[in-house]
C-alpha cells in the first residue's frame, strides 16, 4: 500500500458477506460545468481473517475537516445492502436502518458493452459497476472522443451475469 496520511477505523464481515465503502467527493467549483456535482471514490483497506469473519481495516486518505461522506455496500449471496455513513473527527458514525435505493437492472443475453460515460477531471468515474460476486469494479476502457473531445469510457459486461451499478447524485 501506497503511503497513507489520514484516519482508518474498521468492520468485520460475516461469513458470506463482502463490503467495500466508498467516500462521497465534491467536485471543484472549477471543474462543475462539465462534470458531474459529486463523485464517489473507493477507500483501499487490510483484512484480517478470523474464523469464519472477516475484519476490514478501511484508510480514508486526506479527511476533510468537515467529515466525509461515505456510502457501505455490504454484498451477500443475493442481495446488496446499502448504509450511509459520516466520518467526523475520530468518529465514524453509520446509518441504523440500511438505505431504500432506487435501481436498475443491467443485463443481457449477449456480451455488451455500457459505454458513453463521461469522466471527471481526476478520472473518477460518476459512475461504479461492481461484479457482486468478487465485488471488484468493473474497470473501463478509457478514450478520448474526438467528436466531443471529451475523456469517455466504456465498460465490457459479460452476458448472463448481473451487476451492481450505482451513481450518487444530489437532488
Amino acid at each position: 500500500m501506497e503511503s497513507f496520511q489520514g484516519k482508518h477505523f474498521s468492520i468485520t464481515d460475516p461469513k458470506d458477506v463482502n463490503t467495500v465503502i466508498y467516500r462521497i467527493n465534491k467536485t471543484d467549483k472549477e471543474f462543475l460545468k462539465n462534470s458531474p456535482k459529486l463523485t464517489v471514490e473507493r477507500l483501499e483497506y487490510m483484512q484480517e481473517l478470523n474464523g469464519e469473519l472477516s475484519k476490514k481495516t478501511f484508510f480514508v486518505d486526506n479527511p476533510s475537516v468537515y467529515g466525509d461522506q461515505l456510502v457501505l455496500l455490504s454484498f451477500g449471496k443475493d442481495r446488496v445492502v446499502v448504509n450511509t455513513g459520516i466520518m467526523e473527527e475520530d468518529k465514524l458514525k453509520i446509518s441504523k436502518k440500511p438505505m431504500p435505493v432506487k435501481f436498475n437492472t443491467l443485463y443481457s443475453e449477449e456480451a455488451t458493452e455500457y459505454n458513453e460515460f463521461k469522466y471527471t477531471p481526476n478520472l473518477q468515474r460518476q459512475i461504479s459497476i461492481i461484479d457482486p460476486e468478487t465485488t471488484e469494479e468493473i474497470k473501463p476502457i478509457v478514450y478520448l472522443d474526438e467528436k466531443t473531445n471529451e475523456i469517455k469510457g466504456k465498460c465490457k459486461l459479460k452476458p448472463y451475469k448481473s451487476y451492481f451499478v450505482f451513481e450518487i447524485r444530489e437532488e
